[in-house]
Formats: structure tokens, C-alpha cells, sequence
């Protein structure tokens, strides 16, 4: 099976030594993704907006490697403050509503304080 790396362009993942996403065979591990516009890496002091930049960056990511957001069967959120995360639902309804993957969600500290959080996917080709 051939392995293909996908790229954002963020300097992070240069700095760190990984890879936006990972696809092989019909699988696609997007990495924890945060709500960074890596057109021009800033970061909004929003939990709200972070969440929208976060599925944008990874819609696309999964469109980049052929798929879409319909293909996701894993999420993982991470937040520094669980308490926040009800706060988030209304955009998570928005983009994941209909597509309802497993989902887990736990608090963690995260690699800059500025991050609110940061979601993970897995998605399967179909």
C-alpha cells in the first residue's frame, strides 16, 4: 500500500517533524488540527471562530487527499477547558450534524495558550 503525506504549509509541522495528514490505502489520519489560518497564521481569541478554522483547515486537508468531511468515522476534540465545549456544539453540529462520527472529547493542555482547541479525524475513503 502506498503511504502519501499531505502538508498545510504551517510552520509547525517543519518545527515538530509531522505531517498535516497521512493517507494510506483508503484511510486518512488528519493530525490534531488547531484553529490557526495558516494562510496567515494567526490565531482568533474566539473559542467559536477557532472551531470553524479548525473543520475548515481539515475540510481542506480530507479535500486535498480526495475525500470530504462526509468521510470522517472518528473525531477527537481536545480542550484545555472541558467547561467550554458546549460552546462549540453549534459549529460542530454544523459541519459533523449529519455525518455523526464516534466521537471522544477530553481536556489536555495544548502546545500555545492561545489554542482553545484541537481536533483530530479519521476518515475513510468510500
Amino acid at each position: 500500500m502506498e503511504r502519501k503525506l499531505i502538508s498545510s504549509g504551517s510552520t509547525f509541522e517543519e518545527k515538530i517533524g509531522y505531517s498535516r495528514a497521512v493517507i494510506q490505502g483508503d484511510w486518512i489520519f488528519v493530525s490534531g488540527t488547531t484553529g490557526y489560518n495558516y494562510e496567515t497564521m494567526t490565531i482568533s481569541d474566539d473559542i467559536l471562530a477557532q472551531t470553524e478554522q479548525c473543520l475548515e483547515n481539515i475540510k481542506a486537508t480530507l479535500e486535498q487527499a480526495g475525500s470530504s468531511l462526509s468521510d470522517i468515522v472518528r473525531v477527537t476534540y481536545i480542550l484545555p477547558n472541558a467547561n467550554e465545549f458546549e460552546l462549540c456544539w453549534p459549529v460542530l453540529q454544523k459541519y459533523l450534524g449529519t455525518i455523526k462520527p464516534a466521537a471522544t472529547m477530553f481536556a489536555a493542555g495544548l502546545a500555545n495558550d492561545r489554542m482553545k482547541i484541537e481536533i483530530e479525524v479519521t476518515a475513510l475513503k468510500v
